[in-house]
């Protein structure tokens, strides 16, 4: 008696091997220009388009704020570094190569910097890397200083944009403190307290 299925088996295996010989199809290749000039059609396309962030404060001018935890003793520090900087805290070099924000018209609002951390563990001579890469703020745990002693953060990223408002300075602070006291506010009258109810017998 003969079963079906050992007779198509060799069948099949042929029709695959079949299939095998056929060349794979070429590729299509599409060529782009690389440099295309800017037509007045285009620019007036981008007429209305919201400010790009080119006149942003230059990268050598910034300053990243990172955090450094140490986890053994609860110690938090907060070092200032511009780009290119690194700072060696106890057995922690902590290195910043660019930080950057989102610009104020742009969302989601976003901070971060490029950080490498380098961490010297007791009884070595030589830094290790544990962590290079970017850290943001609003997303900490996208990308984490994998450590059991240290933990390190973004915090902050000091820059401007075109047109971005200054922080406030003393002078107008000054003069409109007294107007918002001049402007007569409610009180509460003082609610009479309940007279304490007699213990019972």
């Amino acid at each position: 008696m003969t079963r079906p299925w050992l007779l198509a088996t060799p069948l099949v295996g042929a029709m695959a091997l079949a299939a095998c010989d056929q060349a794979p199809a070429e590729p299509e290749t599409v060529k782009v220009p690389l440099d295309q000039p800017t037509t007045a059609a285009g620019a007036g396309a981008n007429a209305g388009a919201q400010p790009r962030a080119s006149g942003a404060t230059p990268m050598e001018d910034r300053v990243a704020v990172i955090g450094l935890l140490n986890k053994r003793n609860n110690v938090t520090e907060s070092i200032e570094l511009k780009p290119g900087e690194a700072r060696e805290i106890g057995p922690v070099i902590i290195r910043v190569s660019a930080c950057e924000r989102t610009a104020p018209w742009e969302m989601p609002q976003e901070t971060g910097a490029f950080v490498q951390v380098d961490i010297r563990e007791r009884g070595q001579q030589q830094h290790r890397r544990v962590f290079s890469g970017w850290l943001f703020r609003e997303s900490p745990s996208l990308n984490v200083v994998e450590h059991p002693i240290y933990d390190v953060w973004v915090k902050d990223c000091t820059m401007r944009f075109p047109g971005e408002e200054g922080p406030a300075s003393p002078a107008p602070a000054a003069t409109t403190a007294p107007a918002a006291a001049a402007t007569p506010s409610p009180t509460p009258s003082p609610a009479a307290s309940p007279a304490p109810a007699a213990p019972a017998r």
